[in-house]
């Protein structure tokens, strides 16, 4: 099977940093990863702080610093699935993901992230299964 291994330059598309319009709870968000982290907690008024910041970079380091969710454990595979499906009812990112069928998607890293991606061979890649996972519903 043919791999796409880094998320960047002609694949950049398929990062959570990806700029795209994403409507979640009746509200614009402009990245999978503005809206992944903000469903990291409850509080409405950061979650609204994180939704208007500008980078996806900017929302990733703010995030560290917040009190996770209680259950967040239990369900970030689940939000991000939901971020992911959002992100691809983009028709142009959707039609992209499609013509990618035959790849194995790998999010591979330099940042030590083994758990969504892979790093020095070694990670759980669940980016790239949800996305795969994604791209086979469609």
């Amino acid at each position: 099977m043919k791999k796409i291994e880094l998320f960047r330059n002609e694949f950049g598309w398929l990062s959570n940093f990806w700029k795209v319009e994403i409507w979640y709870g009746g509200k614009r968000w402009s990245s999978v990863e503005h809206l992944f982290q903000a469903c990291k907690t409850l509080d409405y008024e950061e979650r609204e702080k994180m939704r208007l910041m500008g980078s996806p970079g900017d929302v990733k380091r703010y995030a560290r610093k917040l009190a996770l969710r209680p259950d967040w454990e239990k369900i970030k595979l689940d939000v991000m699935r939901e971020c992911i499906r959002r992100k691809f009812l983009n028709p142009e990112l959707r039609v992209k993901l499609l013509n990618l069928k035959g790849y194995e998607l790998v999010e591979g890293n330099n940042w030590g992230d083994k758990y969504w991606g892979v790093c020095n061979g070694v990670g759980e890649n669940w980016l790239g299964k949800i996305l795969m996972s994604e791209r086979d519903k469609i």
